[in-house]
């Protein structure tokens, strides 16, 4: 069986056409599937809209959660229910062609691969969100400690074995393209070029995109502990070598610079220990979250062929 999971968030004004070429998109390829909607706690028609075409088609599923958890926990919560041997990973909004899925299983089933990622070669829409993405992947591929991650996103299809692996690892704070890169296998990836939102406003804000780029950096980089510590020892070697200068003037009686630079020295140093005590709270937070081990979502009702 093929799943395929799609989050969704107040997304009434493209269920239709989403449905409507999913479906065809899959058919393609398969007879034997489900697509299970996670419904992130949308407070528009769009739960009633996937039911609505649930009626027509009982390989459609909602998976209905108790609130907004997120895209990441949503995309969990659908892997965590589906049943496919192969499930795959596609946003909601259409900018993932699912036309796309057709050639990702062949490539999958003729080389035998385990996951097999769509990667992004261009993308149509806002620039400001487009320049955004690309900022963070440059991030990402100079921070990060896995390579080959540059231009994937969520975008994917994964056999059972690679989707159990990445439902192993338990964090609360979660990036799946990282873990997806992170549990190995055999991989390979089709490429596409993203197209624009179908319609609506996007529900990924600037500041959204900014702190899942955080989660990625921060999960999967020790970049930001690594550079307390080597402008800490930068830091030590200026202000000894500066010591050492003060303590030969007062030797040979060279007159001292006035307090000025001193004042300034001190608030610069004052403001990189407040940056790095900022770097050092939020692994501290994000050990603390882990440790309440609280689950990442809620579902309050799963709309499937057993339902009673």
């Amino acid at each position: 069986m093929f799943s395929l999971i799609v989050p969704i968030f107040n997304e009434e004004k493209l269920i239709d056409e989403l449905v409507r070429r999913t479906v065809l998109a899959i058919e393609s390829f398969s007879t034997h599937y489900e697509v299970i909607f996670v419904d992130d706690g949308s407070i528009d028609k769009s739960a009633e809209m996937i039911l609505g075409h649930r009626e027509k088609n009982n390989r459609i599923k909602l998976l209905s959660l108790s609130r907004n958890f997120g895209h990441q926990a949503a995309y969990t919560a659908g892997l965590e229910y589906s049943c496919g041997d192969i499930v795959g990973m596609m946003d909601g909004d259409l900018q993932d062609p699912p036309e796309v899925l057709r050639y990702m299983y062949r490539k999958m089933t003729e080389e035998d691969l385990e996951i097999v990622c769509a990667k992004r070669t261009g993308r149509k829409g806002s620039r400001k969100r487009n320049l955004t993405s690309h900022i963070f992947h440059i991030l990402f591929r100079h921070m990060g400690d896995l390579n080959n991650i540059e231009n994937f996103g969520n975008f994917s299809i994964m056999k059972r074995i690679a989707v159990d692996a990445v439902l192993s690892m338990k964090e609360k704070v979660r990036y799946l393209p990282g873990l997806r890169a992170l549990v190995g296998f055999k991989q390979g990836y089709v490429e596409y070029i993203r197209d624009e939102r179908y319609g609506g406003e996007p529900k990924m804000t600037i500041t959204s995109l900014f702190r899942l780029a955080g989660d990625a950096i921060f999960s999967f980089s020790r970049f930001p502990i690594r550079i307390c510590l080597f402008l800490g020892l930068a830091g030590t070697l200026v202000f000894m070598g500066a010591g050492i200068y003060v303590l030969v003037a007062k030797i040979t009686r060279i007159a001292i610079p006035g307090w000025s630079s001193t004042l300034l020295s001190l608030y610069f140093l004052g403001s990189i220990q407040l940056v790095f005590l900022g770097i050092l709270g939020e692994y501290v937070f994000r050990n603390y979250k882990e440790s309440q081990n609280r689950p990442i979502y809620f579902a309050r009702k799963f709309y499937d062929n057993n339902e009673g």
